[in-house]
């Protein structure tokens, strides 16, 4: 197990593309904490990792909230006593429309999410990390940060400013043995797909969009799991700073 005896913390773990990390984590041997801002979401995936023999605990979580992120470093070592990897990975996005059209209030609460999320949990986890010797940060990007499309410009932004947060605070942090990276996922069949796409969620549409991806699917919750683990295990003991695109080749 890859990740025996070593703590996790999963934003966003209720659904999606944070569940396959949750479960996957688990299943290498992870005690998890499945934070989530839906409490059913959460407690749902919880019960689900302890019916196949992993263990996790739920917290509730408002990524963007500099209390409540304060409040889930203080459950994870309520639950665990420490921790070793937290797992960025809460995030939302305007539906995809001209860029003017999207209001101040949606951009306001996109950067809220996506961005100050990543500088909350740095604020609070960096010092615990700092005390244990060391510590992972996964951050989950997107391929909009290296390939943009109109229609998602501001959202876009967001995982643009993720990279270079990422990067930066990996050189930063190196003396701590604190190692930063991102995953850059194509779009998946998760919740926010519709958004995505700027419209309903129907065969024609994902096969339009798949047909822009060399391998030919769109992403799944596994194959981002898989980089995770990778990122936060000591099979990456020397990566730090980098970013890996989980896409098919559509970065090409």
């Amino acid at each position: 197990m890859r990740l025996k005896n070593r703590v996790a913390v999963v934003t966003g773990a209720g659904s999606g593309f944070g569940e396959g990390i949750a479960r996957r984590f688990a299943a290498e041997g992870a005690q998890v904490v499945v934070a989530d801002i839906n409490e059913a979401g959460g407690r749902r995936v919880v019960a689900e990792i302890g019916a196949a023999g992993g263990e996790a605990v739920f917290a509730q979580v408002d990524v963007a909230n500099n209390a409540s992120v304060g409040a889930l470093l203080g459950a994870t070592l309520t639950a665990y006593g420490g921790v070793d990897i937290v797992v960025n990975n809460a995030g939302i996005t305007h539906r995809n429309r001209p860029m003017l059209e999207v209001e101040e209030s949606e951009f306001d609460r996109i950067y809220a999410v996506n961005v100050k999320s990543i500088y909350l949990s740095a604020r609070h986890f960096v010092p615990q990390f700092r005390k244990a010797g060391g510590g992972v940060f996964v951050n989950i990007a997107s391929t909009a940060a290296v390939r943009p499309r109109p229609g998602l410009t501001w959202y876009n932004g967001t995982k643009g400013a993720v990279v270079v947060i990422s990067k930066s605070m990996a050189v930063e942090l190196a003396p701590d043995n604190i190692r930063v990276n991102c995953v850059n996922p194509v779009l998946g069949a998760t919740g926010l797909m519709e958004s995505f796409i700027g419209g309903a969620d129907t065969p024609e549409a994902r096969q339009k969009f798949m047909a822009t991806i060399p391998l030919g699917r769109l992403s799944t919750p596994a194959d981002i799991a898989g980089a995770c683990l990778y990122l936060a295990s000591d099979d990456a003991a020397f990566v730090t700073g980098t970013c890996i695109e989980v896409d098919g080749g559509r970065c090409v």
